[in-house]
């Protein structure tokens, strides 16, 4: 399958993603921002990132309310969506967030005088 077409598949998915993640009624679902899909060439499962407003705790709690509403979202995606195969979804932290606050820690060490670990 042509990386063109992934590409195309994959920002289609995160629109419905994000809009269903919208209409999510779970309470441990913070300010939400679906970042990316990345769909395996066989577009049997994508792994959906996110980056959520909160520390770490409110990220695995929306981590796990994702993975629990899994199943709806995939039948979102089954309405909107004509593809040949419906992926299985899982839902993962955005690293970058987490890179993006590793260098913030740095940055503010040395900031400090001290020395970045």
């Amino acid at each position: 399958m042509s990386s063109q077409r992934i590409r195309r598949v994959n920002e289609i998915l995160r629109e419905v993603i994000a809009e269903e993640c919208r209409n999510l009624k779970d309470p441990r679902i913070g300010f939400l921002t679906v970042t990316g899909v990345s769909t395996a060439p066989d577009l049997r499962n994508a792994s959906v990132y996110f980056t959520v407003l909160g520390d770490e705790q409110v990220e695995a709690e929306t981590e796990r309310a994702l993975a629990g509403a899994a199943s709806r979202i995939r039948a979102a995606i089954g309405e909107q969506v004509r593809l040949k195969y419906l992926p299985r979804l899982s839902f993962v932290p955005d690293p970058a967030v987490a890179h993006a606050r590793r260098i913030e820690a740095i940055l503010k060490d040395i900031e400090r005088g001290g020395n970045p670990s």
